[in-house]
């Protein structure tokens, strides 16, 4: 019985495995903690494009649009087309 060797092996509280959810939450915040340090550095990085003189606001919908399937980018932009020969524009 391999489920009750892991239930021993944990201290239960509660009928909670203590230290399996400490383990979890543990892996959890340290992950954000990661992410927040990502998000510090990527701020940084669009603070360095912008000094160098490139548009932050184009250059963030630049990476959207990367992250999107080909096709789909395609059909956004004949819509697009479509809508601003509709306009006048």
């Amino acid at each position: 019985m391999a489920v009750r060797a892991v239930e021993k092996s944990d201290s239960k509280t509660g009928g909670i495995a203590a230290d399996r959810l400490r383990s979890l939450v543990d892996r959890i915040e340290r992950l954000d903690e990661e992410r927040k340090a990502l998000g510090n550095d990527i701020k940084d990085i669009y603070a360095e494009a912008k000094s160098a003189g490139f548009d932050v606001k184009v250059l963030r919908q630049l990476i959207r649009i990367r992250k999107q399937e080909a096709a789909e980018v395609e059909e956004q932009e004949t819509l697009l087309d479509l809508y601003r020969r509709a306009l006048g524009m």
